[in-house]
């Protein structure tokens, strides 16, 4: 802000005390302009069209590990390794065990192929948490499992056809 000196009563120059408000309306009225213009781009939305499920039946291979999760209703969560119920250490020790176990009926890790690894297949309630999926999805990975897939089922009257 600046200051201007002018005449006073007994012909000395004083400073005025008044603030020039010229250069705070300029600022004040760029800022506004630039909000003016970004508004509309921020709150403009883009059409999407969001991927279609596809319902694909799959083949259970003998080697794949079938998971069911669940929460427990208060708060914690049950982890199925088939039909018996498991902890996340046991988990853990069952997948790496299966793991081994088939990379060494394989002939050993060179011989194993994409088509050749075992998958597991998770199956989750539809009102587990995400952290009792998202957990059973990280024993896994962490085990060496590299294929992790969900089963779900088609909604009512659809059919699934294989692609």
């Amino acid at each position: 802000m600046s200051m201007s000196a002018g005449p006073s009563e007994d012909e000395e120059e004083a400073p005025m005390s008044d603030i020039n408000t010229t250069p705070l309306v300029d600022v004040m009225l760029v800022l506004l302009i630039i909000f003016l213009i970004t508004v509309p781009v921020v709150i403009q939305t883009i059409p999407m069209h969001l991927p279609k499920v596809r319902y694909e039946p799959t083949t259970t291979k003998p080697e794949n590990v079938s998971l069911s999760v669940r929460g427990d209703g208060k708060g914690g969560c049950e982890v199925y390794w088939n039909l018996q119920k498991v902890t996340s250490k046991d988990l853990l020790d069952r997948a790496v065990t299966k793991l081994k176990m088939e990379i060494d009926k394989l002939g050993g890790p060179q011989n194993v192929t994409e088509d050749t690894m075992p998958e597991a297949h998770i199956r989750g309630d539809v009102n587990t948490p995400y952290k009792c999926i998202g957990g059973a999805i990280f024993a896994m990975q962490m085990a060496g499992f590299a294929k992790v897939g969900f089963i779900s089922e088609p909604p009512p009257g659809e059919v699934s056809t294989r692609l």
